[in-house]
């Protein structure tokens, strides 16, 4: 049985939609260049729609922890700590479904959650070295998240628009800001934060040393 200290570090990396979290996981990755991470999304194990039509997939709650297949996650999660291959779910975010391709990922020594819900499940923080919370203001939200909507996954800005006052904002302050109280580090204003995201990787590699 693989102990506590020989698996991977797993480092969560939370906040609301647009906050910057993929940022900061990205600086963690390029600070880190002599070691093997992975980035692994909450947003790939989005639950599989295929039994719903089209229109009842638009109606769905993404923002709401009941969207994603958490047990999967969790699963293939505790695969990678003991250096197991896995499987990963793809999402298409055109269909509103997940995809029928998966990514095979090999384990790595770092890996890096990143997901709006990552903190809101107990059994999954418990399975992380390191717990962060992004904090950004919502009106620098709101503008990513339609710059990426539009141009990545082919949203109008109506519908954008709506889908954040109807669903994203009272969702972020219903299940993801509470979600802040478990975070070991808060991060303001995300990957343009430098100072944050040194002490951040200096504590890593810290933990690498160690190990």
């Amino acid at each position: 049985m693989i102990t506590k200290k020989e698996q991977p570090i797993v480092i969560g990396v939370t906040g609301g939609s647009g906050s910057g979290k993929t940022s900061v996981s990205r600086a963690i990755l390029e600070a880190l260049p002599n070691h093997s991470i992975l980035l692994f999304e909450q947003d790939s194990y989005y639950k599989d729609q295929s039994h719903l039509s089209f229109e009842e997939r638009l109606d769905t709650n993404y923002d709401h922890p009941f969207a994603f297949d958490t047990d999967l996650l969790i699963e293939q999660l505790k695969m990678l700590m003991n250096f197991e291959p896995i499987e990963k779910p793809v999402y298409d975010y055109e269909a509103h479904t997940r995809s029928q391709e998966v990514i095979f990922q090999e384990p790595k020594e770092v890996i890096i959650v990143e997901g709006i819900l990552i903190l809101e499940d107990e059994r999954l923080r418990e399975l992380m070295d390191i717990k962060v919370y992004v904090d950004t203001e919502d009106d620098i939200r709101i503008i990513r998240r339609i710059e990426r909507d539009m141009e990545d996954r082919g949203r109008s800005l109506d519908s954008i628009i709506n889908q954040y006052l109807d669903v994203v904002k009272p969702m972020h302050q219903q299940f993801i800001e509470p979600t802040k109280k478990y975070a070991d580090i808060i991060v303001p204003e995300g990957g343009k934060n430098q100072v944050a995201i040194d002490l951040l990787t200096t504590k890593v590699r810290s933990i690498l040393e160690d190990k």
